[in-house]
């Protein structure tokens, strides 16, 4: 009911070639029962997600990484800031 009618394949010509193939029979081929197509686009937005999760996780991780060197950087200037008036 929900699956394509596909038109019929056009006449081939006949030749030496379709005769040999013709006379040779193959076992048709298992069908799966279900169609592929509504999961081709399901697996294009599970890639998008993936990717878009992927870019947000490393602008994240990157955001920490920044910050922790600025507040290494702050520690490391305050820390010389107080030695230096210990020393006076």
């Amino acid at each position: 009911m929900f699956r394509p009618k596909l038109p019929d394949p056009a006449p081939l010509p006949t030749s030496l070639t379709t005769r040999i193939a013709a006379h040779q029979e193959h076992a048709p081929a298992p069908s799966a029962g279900r169609p592929v197509a509504p999961f081709v686009g399901l697996g294009v937005g599970a890639v998008a997600a993936v990717v878009v999760v992927g870019v947000v996780l490393t602008a994240l991780l990157a955001a920490v990484a920044v910050s922790a060197v600025s507040v290494a950087i702050a520690a490391v200037v305050l820390r010389s800031l107080a030695s230096s008036t210990h020393r006076r």
